[in-house]
């Protein structure tokens, strides 16, 4: 069990083109988000669809795949964990958020 302590799946579409960094040290990094839909009725009987969105990373080779493939408006399954991490803004506020740190990237659709 120790290996579903962390781990998050998500299954969803990009929200905008992916965001490549090439680190000096030759790493590279992605980030983008994805919106996961999920659908209910409501006490009206009407249906009513929830979007959540989800901050991710990823590193490596998984990011170069990103940055060569995946584009705005694809569906995508992801496979990671949750990280958080602070920081002071321009203004001096601390600022928090949480991402999913991808390890496993499927591409789905066309």
């Amino acid at each position: 069990m120790n290996t579903l302590k962390n781990k998050v799946q998500l299954i969803g579409n990009l929200g905008q083109d992916p965001e490549i960094t090439n680190f000096e040290s030759g790493k590279i990094l992605a980030k983008f988000s994805i919106a996961t839909n999920e659908s209910y009725k409501n006490a009206q009987g009407e249906k009513v669809t929830d979007t959540q969105w989800h901050n991710v990373i990823a590193w490596g080779k998984t990011a170069q795949i990103v940055e060569k493939y995946v584009t705005k408006g694809k569906e995508v399954a992801i496979e990671g964990r949750l990280t958080s991490r602070s920081w002071e803004d321009k203004d001096g506020i601390k600022r928090y958020t949480t991402e999913v740190l991808c390890n496993e990237l499927l591409m789905l659709g066309k």
